[in-house]
């Protein structure tokens, strides 16, 4: 194991370099090429968990850098991650160990900048346990499958607009009973924050309409605006502003502003943040508008 690590510590200040030099192109070439050729990479991934804290470290480094690495202008391990994908459930399925969560998350997270790797975890399976992943009881490890979850959902925009399309029924319905409906504070604070980003997101325009277009989201929404927390209050008021802001509202959406119409107006009447803000304050008067005007 001494062994090992000391070869790992090697490879990675041939790839950052050291104190003393910057990395080597050629030697960072050659490295790429072996790593990827004598299959290092499945055996790193795999010995992970027999190996000490500061080793993983080094080997988490490693996998990073080496995701960046071309050879012939070619990234060569986005090539061997599309023939070894099995890989891939090895590191999601890592959330379920609390010992080397976290060098896994961070492996992953370099994997999928590659976009067709990114495509086989959306597509697979696995994408349904986040949202169990996401609510683990262990604060870093959560935050960590938050961060994939997220970066899952960014990174490639046409590929995650595709996603979302053909998934639109199950994501949005776990989206919504498990994360933005959690008793946790910071799951439910994060969750409504990401739809909004999410949604206001110009390539996810088309599921955008369709999601404001839902009085049961209209009403999920309208819950949040009555939280406890004005920091959720906040985050939900830039989700149903979409809602309000939609020029060709489905009648029930539109039955259910008007029904509420009083309820709302008082609400936003007294609906302040702490620090002056120009921006929410526009906001804020076109919602009164749309809903007065209906």
């Amino acid at each position: 194991m001494a062994e090992l690590s000391k070869n790992i510590r090697e490879l990675k200040s041939i790839l950052y370099g050291n104190g003393e030099s910057e990395p080597v192109t050629e030697a960072c070439v050659q490295l790429t090429q072996e790593f990827f050729r004598e299959n290092t990479l499945r055996l790193l991934i795999i010995c992970l968990p027999k190996l000490n804290l500061e080793t993983r470290k080094d080997a988490t480094q490693v996998v990073a850098n080496l995701q960046r690495q071309q050879v012939s202008s070619k990234i060569v391990a986005s090539e061997y991650l599309e023939a070894n994908k099995d890989l891939l459930d090895t590191l999601i399925s890592g959330y379920e160990n609390m010992d080397i969560a976290l060098h896994y998350g961070s492996m992953l997270r370099e994997c999928i900048r590659h976009q067709s790797i990114a495509r086989y975890v959306l597509e697979s399976d696995h994408m349904k346990k986040f949202f169990d992943y996401i609510q683990l009881p262990n604060f870093d490890i959560a935050s960590d499958a938050s961060a994939t979850f997220k970066e899952l959902l960014t990174r490639h925009k046409a590929t995650v607009a595709e996603f979302l399309s053909k998934n639109y029924d199950w994501f949005f319905s776990e989206f919504n009973t498990r994360l933005l409906s959690s008793t946790n504070y910071i799951t439910k604070r994060q969750a409504i924050k990401f739809l909004g980003d999410m949604l206001l997101d110009r390539s996810n325009s088309t599921v955008m309409m369709r999601y404001v277009s839902s009085k049961d989201n209209l009403m999920i929404l309208m819950n949040l605006l009555r939280d406890s927390s004005k920091n959720i209050q906040i985050e939900a008021f830039h989700v149903f502003k979409l809602f309000a802001a939609n020029k060709n509202k489905p009648t029930e959406v539109v039955n259910i502003l008007v029904t509420n119409r009083s309820k709302l107006l008082r609400f936003f009447a007294g609906f302040k943040i702490d620090k002056e803000d120009e921006q929410f304050e526009a906001d804020k008067e076109q919602v009164i508008k749309e809903i007065s005007a209906l």
